[in-house]
């Protein structure tokens, strides 16, 4: 399975959009700092998910959350 996912940070108004294999270490790696331009936000936690048979699917939805109606979206999801 591959995921396309969001992030929220526990102590910011900062979300990270992203795609992986394993979502459990890659909200690890994450919150260990790996990836320097997120590290001033540290820790996150996961705030919503999808589930793609493929890479390219997931891939596909990361770029969808990232686009002006994927932010829409995300909003309407996240912020009842």
């Amino acid at each position: 399975m591959y995921y396309a996912y969001v992030l929220k940070s526990k102590n910011f108004e900062y979300f990270y959009k992203g795609h992986c294999s394993d979502l459990i270490k890659r909200l690890e790696q994450h919150n260990s700092g790996m990836t320097v331009s997120i590290r001033p936000y540290i820790p996150f936690e996961v705030v919503y998910f999808e589930e793609f048979e493929s890479l390219n699917e997931a891939i596909k939805r990361e770029k969808y959350f990232k686009s002006s109606r994927g932010r829409k979206f995300l909003k309407q999801k996240l912020m009842p």
